[in-house]
């Protein structure tokens, strides 16, 4: 991926990403976002008011660096990162001004020791994985068949309260064209525009199946903490989307792919609002194979905070195979086991023949994947959807 002279400085930068990378990326947005104020919208500033944002491009760094000739590494984390960049809608022009701003928030940080044989090494480095980005998202908008930043206009036809802070949105190409494909798991980008005019898109995993007639996103309300911003997008649409709106909503994109389709057992594991591609998934298999066995665990705060009760009854019904568990953190409702999901309370399964999905908040999917570690699952039985920015802690 790049050229000998330059490999024993990225080697050498391991470390220094690993002290320095916060420190890092924090310059880097700050300079870009000040130079480039419209890149704004495409960003979740979100994520960038409370920091999550810096620190996960900081661990893409290290990744970088630390696996630059591993491709089997590096390939889940570029995809990953090519499909939300083709969801909302980055072009190849946007390359140049990052790589100017990340080098230069390289250089700052590092003073006197960003030498130029190690900046050269970076800027070999950053065209070169910048040239795998831009190539792999010319050929997903390719074969979308659409161009960079499309949107099409949905209208709404239901608005459902799943639970105390979720809604599932409902909608239906306005134009009354055929729904674009899309396989459970996968999201959309859905435009909010505030009443200053500042856009912003965020991704929503689409929670119904596909083969259905309409699309469905489930949409928990942010309400932010001491440290954490409220989410502006969830709570626009929380106040504002009743039925018969028009949303913007891009083409549907995503790598996290349940297997829907085979004869195999599966197991669907999902805490919080990380239910949503799991309610996709099991819908999705309700409708082509109900025979199949399925374990499907899912953990709540409560039973008022548990979305998409109806859509695990309706499976049941269908699904002779089915088998649910349900953990109630506060352990208020019949039939649901108190406390936090805990693999030793799950039905059995053959560790090393089965495929794990997992979704939720990420030290839930890091329990979860380290307790199947442990307990003899292979890795690459193991599939996780991290909503929002990766800390890459699997890799890193």
């Amino acid at each position: 991926m790049i050229s000998a002279a330059s490999r024993p400085y990225i080697d050498a930068s391991v470390p220094v990403l690993r002290q320095h990378g916060p420190a890092i990326t924090t310059t880097f947005y700050a300079s870009m976002f000040k130079a480039h104020p419209e890149l704004r919208q495409l960003f979740n500033m979100g994520n960038q008011a409370s920091g999550v944002q810096q620190q996960s491009l900081a661990s893409a760094l290290f990744a970088y660096a630390a696996n630059i000739d591993n491709a089997a590494a590096l390939g889940p984390v570029v995809s990953r990162i090519v499909h939300k960049h083709v969801s909302v809608g980055l072009t190849a022009d946007k390359y140049p001004i990052v790589g100017f701003h990340l080098l230069g928030a390289i250089k700052s940080t590092l003073g006197d020791a960003a030498v130029e044989p190690l900046m050269k090494a970076w800027e070999e480095a950053y065209g070169s994985l910048a040239k795998v980005f831009i190539d792999a998202e010319a050929r997903m908008y390719a074969d979308a068949g659409i161009e960079p930043g499309h949107l099409r206009p949905m209208r709404v036809t239901e608005v459902v309260r799943e639970s105390e802070n979720v809604l599932s949105i409902r909608f239906v190409p306005q134009d009354g064209e055929p729904l674009p494909p899309f396989k459970a798991g996968q999201y959309v980008s859905v435009e909010a525009i505030f009443d200053d005019g500042f856009r912003q898109l965020r991704q929503y995993s689409l929670s119904d199946a596909h083969g259905v007639d309409s699309m469905r996103i489930s949409v928990k309300r942010e309400e932010g903490k001491a440290d954490i911003p409220a989410g502006a997008v969830s709570n626009w649409l929380h106040r504002n989307v009743e039925a018969g709106d028009i949303l913007q909503v891009s083409h549907p994109f995503g790598d996290f792919l349940p297997d829907t389709e085979s004869d195999e057992p599966v197991v669907l594991l999902s805490a919080g609002v990380g239910i949503t591609p799991m309610i996709g998934a099991l819908n999705r298999i309700a409708l082509v194979n109900p025979q199949r066995r399925v374990i499907f665990a899912h953990a709540a705060r409560c039973a008022a905070h548990h979305p998409h009760q109806a859509d695990v009854a309706a499976a049941r019904a269908r699904m002779p195979n089915l088998e649910v568990v349900t953990f109630h953190e506060e352990g208020d409702a019949p039939g649901t086991l108190p406390g936090f999901m805990d693999l030793a309370r799950l039905p059995a399964w053959p560790r090393s023949e089965t495929n794990v999905y997992m979704c939720g908040p990420l030290p839930f999917m890091q329990a979860q994947w380290n307790a199947l570690l442990e307990d003899g699952a292979p890795a690459e039985r193991l599939h996780r959807e991290v909503f929002g920015p990766d800390l890459l802690d699997n890799l890193i």
